[in-house]
């Protein structure tokens, strides 16, 4: 380390960014046991130990927040973490170099597009007075808005997610793939394994590595969706459907002014996120993959 000293220097930047915006503002994680008043500060607010934890778990508000979170949660891991992969596979069975390069580039654009760019875009597509009420009402069917119907937000909010970050995740899998060597798919190949079968034998064995560790990093934010998407939505389709934990925590400690209370659910948030991260790690090395540490 002596002698690599200025080598070291390049980690200080990240280091800071993490010291300050991350492990330091953990300290404020004791306004969940208080009862806290942003005029008395930390210092002059009273303790009430676990009452935050107790009207948290007591409010049907928190609950409901909970519970639509966990859904939207399975929903994303059954059905927005797979689509990924699948677009991988897809294009690594593709031919031509310039088709892959192409889809790539198509599917991979929406990343970069804002949350308030991608509802608006899919307001003008399905809302009340898009192309697809208009289909709906020149077959009879009068009055549909999909944006703003409550039964069906949490598919929708599942596939806005597939449709913003298809791409991101298939350029991850995609190089995985192509790290995977060419000797194993002729070797495959030559004992008379199709292409299917090459995709499950080889392909697949090759990205279980990669897909164990997202998987576990998104095990991790089970209780966090998006909170810009949920959000702008949320005023058309009402907190009973769009209401999430991230939602909660705003409207009740930065709009509400109830500091303990939000503070106890963000709280909450992360040490189950953290109990998910670990025990999904070690389930992962008992199947056999190495996990994330």
């Amino acid at each position: 380390m002596k002698r690599e000293r200025a080598t070291y220097l390049f980690i200080v930047p990240g280091l800071l960014f993490f010291l300050i915006f991350a492990y330091l503002p953990l300290a404020g994680n004791v306004v969940a046991f208080q009862d806290y008043s942003p005029y008395w500060g930390i210092g002059g607010s009273e303790w009430v130990g676990l009452e935050n934890f107790a009207a948290m778990f007591n409010d049907p508000q928190f609950m409901r927040a909970l519970t639509n979170t966990l859904v939207i949660s399975f929903l994303q891991i059954v059905f927005a973490f797979p689509a990924p992969i699948l677009l991988a596979l897809l294009l690594n069975s593709l031919i031509s170099e310039r088709i892959k390069r192409v889809v790539q580039s198509i599917v991979y654009l929406p990343h970069f597009i804002s949350w308030v760019i991608v509802i608006a875009i899919w307001q003008q597509v399905l809302g009340g007075a898009g192309p697809v009420a208009e289909l709906f009402s020149a077959i009879g069917i009068d009055g549909v808005n999909i944006m703003s119907d409550p039964d069906t937000f949490k598919a929708l909010v599942v596939s806005q997610v597939i449709w913003k970050d298809i791409g991101w995740g298939t350029i991850i899998f995609f190089a995985a793939i192509t790290s995977i060597p060419n000797e194993l798919y002729e070797a495959a190949a030559v004992d008379g394994a199709g292409s299917m079968r090459r995709t499950w034998h080889v392909t697949l064995p090759g990205l279980v590595p990669v897909i164990t560790l997202l998987l576990i990093l998104t095990i991790g934010n089970v209780l966090t969706v998006g909170f810009e998407q949920l959000l702008l939505q949320q005023p058309a389709v009402g907190s009973a459907a769009a209401e999430v934990l991230d939602t909660f925590v705003y409207y009740r400690g930065i709009a509400g002014g109830d500091w303990g209370l939000s503070t106890a659910a963000g709280l909450f948030k992360g040490v189950i996120g953290t109990i998910l991260v670990i025990a999904a790690n070690k389930f992962a090395k008992r199947l056999g993959t190495e996990g994330l540490f």
